[in-house]
């Protein structure tokens, strides 16, 4: 490649915004003068290699000749800014490495990601839906999707029952006088949907963003005492958000979607010990799930400017320290940002590695200050003077669609059998067989072991096919010899034959693995 060889030097000029109005204006680029008008005032960057010349921040690299492979990957319509009242243009995409290597690598992980791809599996292995009569970004759970959903949601109601949770349930809505005192009209107003107004009355109300200001009223239902905290309200929560529809991503980005929300109200002294409670929550969701890199990140206050912060210093010192000594006791592998706290609070995030290697965020601990504050939430202390709470958020799956969208995607749609929404399959080589086969499904299925039956008239061979293309984990072949013997073949999804068992021997099988 000539220009890799010639090592074209990229040149970065500074220019002012009235300079770059006209240069463009000569060349002629509608485009570029678009962006430029709205740039503030000051320096503008061009960059120019040879006799090209753009406007952009940068930076780049030194010259070409750190270009050594470079593929161009996809061309796409695109509206000017996302604009669909806009020009549609061509969108032009690619990639490139210092190493050819590197290259190879990365259309490998392109190609694998696609396998993944949460939008394509969903599809395939019938597990939710789209439609645009519905409304975009509001997923369809279908039977399958929404097993998988409720053994998720069981799982972890089980777990926070064992862990002191109380289930609260609120509704779909909220006065807007109640996201006015919680901050959340302020701050979600315009990605909220429009307000519900009653036709006699006119009061507003709005499909909710957040449960904690619900979850803040639960919790002044009744006078509070030291001696009742910490208290630890649970739901399964659907909150809405308008997300623009050029965001909207299968269940990563979505319109509607349920949290694993739990608020803890709890002393200054308390915060310390719930945080490490939690962090073994999070840890046993992410250990029966199979994630097992992970990373936790402790968002501190900036200690150049505490004067943004909400709350005293000795609390927010309290907090912070509770939280990094929580983490060290656990011995979760930890990085400290400073500066990334919320204004209300410090908190502790779980980043996770999924099996491709990518990034995600997944489980969230959060203080919050502010909320008790707006809410004037109280308790009587053993000084018999009233105090704030401290209120803590925590969700290990954060949203329910999100984490399932990532949970597909690292599984590659090979669910844990204990999630699979069927575990197995029953497969008769002919019809002859098809009663002892229903009979053996009727005998293995109970709530925690869940089948299917396949009584199409296909070749066994296929029905195997199909059922490794649906990643159902296990296969029981049924004909003559198995009927006879009262016994089943078995199969294991990506694994092939595992042999010859009774009934009852399989089911030990499953109630084995199966067990979380």
């Amino acid at each position: 490649m000539n220009w890799q060889k010639r090592k074209e030097v990229f040149e970065r000029r500074a220019v002012s915004k009235a300079e770059a109005l006209d240069y463009f204006t000569e060349k002629g680029d509608e485009y570029k003068l678009d962006l430029i008008k709205d740039l503030e005032d000051g320096k503008i960057t061009f960059y120019s290699q040879g006799d090209f010349t753009d406007l952009c921040r940068g930076p780049h690299i030194p010259n070409t000749g750190f270009i050594k492979a470079i593929k161009l990957t996809n061309v796409a319509g695109a509206y000017w800014r996302g604009d669909e009242s806009r020009k549609q243009l061509t969108r032009i995409y690619g990639v490139t490495f210092p190493k050819a290597s590197e290259l190879t690598d990365y259309l490998k992980f392109i190609e694998e990601a696609k396998k993944r791809d949460h939008r394509k599996l969903g599809k395939e292995l019938e597990l939710f839906a789209f439609s645009e009569k519905v409304g975009m970004g509001l997923p369809l759970w279908l039977p399958k999707g929404a097993a998988l959903r409720q053994k998720l949601i069981d799982f972890m109601q089980r777990a926070q029952l064992k862990a002191g949770y109380e289930p609260v349930v609120t509704p779909h809505i909220g006065h807007k006088q109640l996201y006015v005192t919680s901050g959340h009209y302020e701050k979600y107003g315009e990605d909220s949907f429009q307000p519900i107004k009653t036709p006699v009355e006119g009061e507003e109300f709005f499909l909710k963003p957040m449960n904690c200001p619900h979850h803040c009223e639960i919790y002044k239902t009744k006078p509070r005492s030291y001696k009742d905290l910490p208290v630890r309200f649970a739901e399964f929560g659907t909150v809405y958000r308008y997300e623009q529809s050029g965001e909207l991503h299968g269940l990563t980005r979505v319109r509607g979607f349920t949290q694993d929300d739990a608020h803890l109200f709890c002393r200054p002294d308390q915060v310390k010990e719930e945080f490490k409670k939690v962090i073994d929550l999070v840890l046993y969701v992410f250990g029966a799930l199979g994630f097992e890199d992970y990373i936790a990140q402790v968002s501190l206050r900036d200690p150049e400017n505490r004067t943004k912060y909400i709350g005293s210093d000795e609390n927010w010192a309290l907090a912070e320290r509770a939280i990094i000594e929580a983490a060290d006791e656990k011995g979760l592998p930890t990085v400290v940002e400073y500066g990334e706290a919320a204004f209300y609070g410090p908190k502790l995030d779980f980043m996770v590695k999924d099996a491709l290697g990518r990034k995600w965020q997944l489980g969230t601990i959060q203080v919050d200050y502010n909320l008790p504050e707006r809410f004037e939430l109280e308790y009587t202390g053993s000084d018999n003077a009233k105090h704030r709470p401290v209120m803590i958020h925590r969700a290990p799956f954060g949203s329910l669609e999100r984490f399932i969208a990532v949970l597909i995607e690292h599984c590659a749609g090979r669910f844990p059998l204990w999630l699979a929404p069927e575990q197995f399959i029953v497969l008769p080589v002919s019809e002859k067989y098809e009663e002892y086969a229903q009979k053996l499904l009727e005998s293995l299925n109970n709530s925690d072991i869940r089948g299917l039956i396949d009584l199409r008239d296909e070749k066994v061979g296929r029905k195997i096919r199909d059922a490794e293309v649906k990643k159902l984990p296990y296969m029981l072949i049924v004909g003559e010899k198995e009927a006879e013997s009262g016994t089943v073949s078995v199969r294991k999804h990506g694994s092939g034959d595992v042999g010859s068992m009774t009934p009852e021997e399989f089911r030990e099988v499953l109630i084995k693995e199966i067990t979380v």
